[in-house]
Order: structure tokens, then C-alpha cells, then sequence
């Protein structure tokens, strides 16, 4: 089997981080660490980058322009008209300030910079910061609503076409407007990549959220799931263990004075249930604690089919009239089938002794008959005939039954049958475990 680096396959990564062998690099990380802060700053103080971008643009070319105007006139085969310092001043003002809102109102900050850009070339002058309408662009690209974009690049068109046409005496029409538009076109698509790769990187995170939030809601659901099942088998440890116990000291207490043998007997087999109860309890907890030393918790294996004889046994000792009958391949279920075959068994004579006392006879079979697995548990009743309660629909010994039944498939059916008695069925198709078992393979 070959073994793969499992964030090859990870749905969760983007695109870049995945498989990426440059991912790992020094410059790379301190790349992201650096990027990380600076979105970290931004988030607290969004105005300052803004600011940053304004005083950039107007070293890079607003002051370049204002010191080669005071260097005299040149020879130009394209004239623009030489505005005062003055004008200048206040329309490089117009095309940078705008810009400080770029970001939370991109749309309101185009429409500024283009009315200014338009004013300044109908007065036939080209300037520098002219750039601003590009950045602008890119801006409204990538903050501002699709159909503000439509309208923009429209607006944008119209504009450069007139620029192309002034700039038309020195440079042919279509050779600048191919320029202008490419340039453009290349804001406004790196405006829409990064706003594209943005929107991946939160859906990203959100999925990743999301996922931490289904994985916690998973491991909730494993624990109250485990609470059920460890509740379940305490339920059938402790109310076993206890309705044998309080029969068996029933019995010993009426044959004190007529027969102290019986009593000693009594108290001998009080005593064997109680240390089978505290064992199967001790492994049931075993394996509910942490486990501190090398060694852990003392197993042992779970009862299955074979240790209902002996069940059958500890429920003769308590008084009861038991004749358990086996038949087919019972040796060959799974452990979980066996399990819960022992446990519907064992809550169904300890309802018998609950609830019919210890003189009634009962009748216990296991059989496998093709794929069909029966567990049945008939009792007679009690000697008198009296009438008794049995647990109902809401009792938890019989709604346990049929929780450990359906978790296999099985059914469970319990009621009174003619003569005073009491019998549990239960039913379950082996052959939906097998199919189970041939998709798994």
C-alpha cells in the first residue's frame, strides 16, 4: 500500500497550498506571516493604507510633475495646454483625495476621479496622476457590485476614446486606443482575480468552520451515544445482578429457621452474584477511564451465546424452573449479535424473577433457523395465577430490548400469552449482516 501526504487530497486547502512544494519555504512562510500582519493591520486601521496609497501615487507622480514643469518648456509634437500651479495643484488634488474612499465607496470614488479626469483633458491638459482613474477602476472592480462595473467601464470607454482622439495628431487613433484600453482592461481583471480569490479564501474559512463545527457536533453525538449504550449495559448489570440478589435473600431469610442449609446455601450464592456484578461493573468503568499505566484497565470479553447457560444457571440458584434450549450455528454469530442475544435474555429472566417471583417456571431458546436468528423467553407465571404489572412500552427493560434489537435489524414482541404467563420474542434477519459485509469487501 502506498502512503500519500494526506493534504494532497485535503477538499479544505486552496488550490496553492495543496501539493505545493514551494509552500513550505522559508521566504514563503515569512511572506504569509508578513501578509498576515499587514490584513491583521488593515482590519484595525483601514484608513491608513489608504492614506499610504494617496501619498505613493503622489510621489510617484505628482511631484515628478510639478518639478519638470519648473524646468522650462519642451518641444512636444503633441501640445497640451500649461495650466497654472495653482490649477494643477487642485486637479491632482481631485484625481488623489477620492482615493482615500476607494475601498468603502468605490463607486462614489470613480465617478469622482473620472469627473475630474474628464474636466482636465476638456481643458486639454495631460498630468501624471492621471493614473488615479486606473486605480479607481481596480478598486470598484474589486469592492463595488458588478453593475456598478458595467456602468464604469462604460463611462471609462467613452473617456479614453476622447483621449485617443486628442492624442490622434501625434499617435494613430487605434495605436493609443489599443494602449489605453489594454491598460484598462488589465485593471479591471486584476480587480476581478483578486476579488475571485478573495471569495475562495472565505469559503474556504467558512468550510472550515463549518466542518470544525459538524466534527464537534459529531464527537457530542458519539459521547451522548456512548452515555446510551454504557447506561444501557449498567441498566442490565446492576438490575440483574440485584433482582437475583433480593430473590436469593428472600429465600434465605424464610429458610433461617426451618432449614439453615438453604440459608448458608442462599448466602453463599448472594455472595457469588454480588462479586459477578462488581467484576462485570469494574470492566465496564475500566474501560470508561483514562488509561494511566502501560498495562490499562483489565479486560475481558463481552458474554455471548455460550454464557447464556451459565446466566440460566444463576437464575435456578434464585428459584426458578429454567430449560434453556439452543440450536444452529449460534457459535458462528457476530460478537455484537451475541451480545445483545445475552442481554435480551438476561433483561427478560430478570423481569420473569421480577415479576413472577421465584417459584414460576420459564423456558429459554436460542435457534438459528437459515438466516433467521429467534431469542424467546416464556415464563408461566406466577404459582397463584395472580395477576401482576409487566413493563409497557415505557418500561426500560423492555425499551432496551428493543433499542439493542434494532440496532441489528431485530424486532422485539412481549406480552401475555393464555394461562398467565409472559413471553419475549425477538426476531432478527441475519442476512442484512451479511450483505453489510459483502459491500465491505
Amino acid at each position: 500500500m502506498s502512503h500519500q501526504d494526506p493534504a494532497r487530497h485535503d477538499p479544505g486547502l486552496p488550490p496553492a497550498e495543496v501539493g505545493d512544494p514551494l509552500s513550505g519555504h522559508p521566504v514563503f512562510v515569512r511572506w504569509s506571516r508578513a501578509s498576515q500582519r499587514v490584513r491583521q493591520a488593515d482590519r484595525n486601521h483601514p484608513w491608513v493604507l489608504d492614506t499610504v496609497v494617496v501619498v505613493l501615487i503622489l510621489l510617484a507622480f505628482c511631484v515628478p510633475e510639478l518639478v519638470h514643469d519648473n524646468d522650462g518648456p519642451r518641444e512636444h509634437r503633441i501640445v497640451f495646454t500649461q495650466l497654472p500651479l495653482f490649477a494643477t495643484l487642485l486637479l491632482q488634488a481631485g484625481l488623489l483625495l477620492p482615493l482615500l474612499w476607494r475601498r468603502r465607496r468605490p463607486a462614489i470614488a470613480f465617478a469622482a476621479v473620472m469627473t475630474v479626469f474628464v474636466l482636465q483633458w476638456a481643458l486639454g491638459a495631460a498630468l501624471r496622476a492621471d493614473v488615479a482613474l486606473l486605480v479607481a477602476l481596480y478598486s470598484l472592480a474589486l469592492h463595488g457590485r458588478l453593475r456598478q462595473l458595467a456602468w464604469a467601464c462604460a463611462a471609462m470607454a467613452g473617456a479614453l476614446s476622447l483621449v485617443a482622439v486628442r492624442l490622434s495628431s501625434a499617435v494613430s487613433f487605434w495605436d493609443s486606443s489599443f494602449f489605453l484600453f489594454s491598460t484598462a482592461t488589465a485593471a479591471v481583471a486584476i480587480g476581478i482575480a483578486v476579488r475571485i480569490r478573495r471569495a475562495q479564501l472565505a469559503g474556504l474559512r467558512e468550510r472550515a468552520a463549518r466542518l470544525e463545527i459538524e466534527r464537534d457536533q459529531r464527537s457530542r453525538l458519539a459521547a451522548a451515544t456512548e452515555r446510551t449504550r454504557v447506561a444501557r449495559e449498567m441498566h442490565d448489570i446492576i438490575g440483574h445482578n440485584l433482582s437475583v440478589i433480593v430473590t436469593l435473600a428472600d429465600g434465605g431469610a424464610y429458610a433461617v429457621g426451618s432449614s439453615p442449609e438453604r440459608g448458608r446455601e442462599a448466602l453463599v450464592l448472594i455472595g457469588d452474584t454480588g462479586r459477578q456484578a462488581l467484576g462485570e461493573l469494574r470492566r465496564m468503568l475500566g474501560v470508561l477511564r483514562d488509561r494511566t499505566t502501560e498495562e490499562g484497565p483489565e479486560l475481558n470479553p463481552q458474554p455471548g451465546v455460550a454464557d447464556i447457560d451459565g446466566l440460566c444457571a444463576r437464575i435456578r440458584a434464585a428459584g426458578p424452573q429454567i430449560v434453556y434450549t439452543a440450536g444452529g450455528e449460534l457459535d458462528h454469530l457476530d460478537r455484537g449479535v451475541q451480545l445483545m442475544a445475552y442481554r435480551i435474555v438476561q433483561e427478560a429472566l430478570t423481569n420473569t424473577l421480577k415479576h413472577a417471583g421465584p417459584h414460576t417456571r420459564a423456558h429459554v431458546t436460542v435457534t438459528v433457523d437459515g438466516t433467521w436468528l429467534r431469542v424467546r423467553v416464556e415464563d408461566s407465571g406466577p404459582p397463584d395465577g395472580a395477576a401482576r404489572s409487566r413493563p409497557g412500552e415505557a418500561g426500560h427493560g423492555l425499551a432496551g430490548m428493543k433499542e439493542r434489537a434494532a440496532l441489528y435489524g431485530g424486532t422485539v414482541t412481549a406480552g401475555p400469552v393464555p394461562g398467565g404467563g409472559w413471553t419475549v420474542t425477538t426476531d432478527l434477519d441475519l442476512s442484512q449482516d451479511l450483505d453489510a459485509a459483502d459491500g465491505l469487501t
